[in-house]
């Protein structure tokens, strides 16, 4: 992982996009309150879309963090991860375009952060089984959200960073141990932001 530190403003709070309260909270990390505000922006792509355009387009921000859970597909993926490319993997509109492309778009279909970090596939459904064309894509982790974020941020033009906690196995445990761990990875979020985040002058 890149431990690039992160440059916050001196007294703007940095956003941290979050799907749900569950997931991070103020309540068990007050410290974060001076650096952070929270945004939760609901369970999938649609409600991650319109709650980080509203956000963007009214507080025109430097800079945007997501933080969330996400299913494993990489055996070798654990903990904390921090993401290097998104890429949407329920975009299947063949044959008018390759799956993960969206048909007539000049848009990216893969998204960078500029870290290093793992590959994660956004899309509106929970993986519960094995899916060929995740690992022939490389993905590394699953997710609901991010790709809706970083599009945003790529089309405004601002920079992001994501933290993905590893949840869950996707497959049929899934379910069961994403809501066991679900509130697992605020600490080591908490723990990553005091190593990585550094106030401008």
């Amino acid at each position: 992982m890149n431990d690039r530190p992160i440059l916050l403003p001196e007294r703007t709070p940095v956003a941290i996009l979050v799907a749900l309260p569950e997931e991070l909270s103020f309540e068990a990390s007050p410290e974060l309150k001076e650096r952070f505000q929270i945004i939760y922006t609901g369970v999938g792509k649609v409600n991650a879309a319109y709650l980080t355009t509203k956000y963007v387009l009214s507080m025109r921000p430097s800079f945007l963090l997501n933080f969330g859970s996400a299913g494993r597909i990489a055996p070798n993926v654990s903990g904390l991860v921090e993401v290097s490319s998104v890429i949407q993997r329920d975009m299947a509109a063949e044959p008018l375009a390759p799956r993960g492309e969206t048909p007539f778009s000049n848009a990216p279909h893969e998204l960078q952060s500029n870290q290093s970090g793992v590959r994660c596939g956004t899309g509106d459904s929970f993986v519960t089984s094995h899916d060929d064309w995740l690992q022939e894509q490389s993905v590394d982790i699953v997710d609901m959200e991010l790709f809706a974020i970083a599009a945003v941020c790529e089309r405004e033009g601002i920079p992001w960073r994501s933290f993905k906690y590893i949840s869950d196995d996707a497959n049929g445990d899934a379910g069961k141990d994403w809501s066991e761990n679900l509130r697992a990875g605020q600490a080591l979020l908490v723990e990553k932001l005091d190593a990585l985040c550094e106030f401008a002058a």
